[in-house]
């Protein structure tokens, strides 16, 4: 990739990396190789919810820990990553493997929602946590401004777990990423769901990590009994 372009994507997302090898990572898919994102991801998607949580209590000091969950996990999801990502144009730029440029892998959002967060890992250490977050919140600014806690009333099924959990004092769930399989431009992500509550391990199988945690999420509410199949 050519140094020029990233320097165009550096305008846009409105950070100038020190660094622009940081950046380059930040953008190779696991397609590519050993050598990815996946890290950053990592990172970058803990960075993001505590950026996130703490806008979050500010903005709202009178909404309890539940409403607050769920406002993020609103505004963290991969769908709003996606149309994050979307706006900084990121399809254009990432590198990717044969099979996923074939699949048309630059249009799919489970992969520009990941590297939205990889690209916030690379900043933080590029530079620092507060540099980090400051992005963050320029990129959310416009969305957060419009947040109305009224408004979120669905609770996906890893908040909601959790809130039942937390309600009775209970341990939380741990999610592990058991097994993957398949290709890399077409893996499948197999969760396990522990909780001291069950005698027996869950688990789910979805595209991503983070939908097969949703999925034995929800298994796990069915097995406490808290939903219906």
């Amino acid at each position: 990739m050519a140094i020029k372009s990233l320097e165009h994507l550096c305008g846009i997302i409105g950070y100038q990396f020190n660094d622009i090898s940081k950046l380059e990572l930040a953008l190779t898919h696991r397609s590519i190789g050993y050598k990815n994102n996946e890290r950053l991801e990592f990172l970058g998607d803990s960075i993001l919810n505590l950026a996130i949580a703490e806008a979050l209590f500010h903005q709202f000091p009178k909404e309890n820990e539940g409403k607050l969950s769920r406002l993020r996990a609103q505004m963290v999801k991969g769908d709003t990553l996606a149309v994050i990502a979307k706006e900084f144009g990121l399809g254009d730029y990432l590198r990717l493997g044969p099979g996923e440029l074939k699949s048309g892998g630059f249009k799919r959002e489970s992969i520009l929602a990941d590297t939205v967060e990889a690209i916030i890992g690379a900043i933080s250490l590029d530079s620092d946590w507060e540099t980090a977050r400051v992005r963050i919140l320029s990129w959310y600014q416009s969305r957060l401004e419009v947040l109305d806690p009224k408004d979120v009333n669905v609770k996906d099924a890893k908040s909601r777990l959790q809130e039942f959990l937390q309600s009775r004092k209970k341990t939380l769930p741990v999610y592990e990423v058991v097994n993957i399989t398949g290709k890399d431009h077409d893996q499948i992500f197999e969760v396990n769901c522990k909780l001291d509550d069950l005698d027996h391990v869950l688990s789910a199988r979805a595209e991503s990590r983070k939908i097969a945690e949703q999925k034995v999420a929800k298994k796990a509410l069915v097995s406490l009994g808290v939903d219906n199949k």
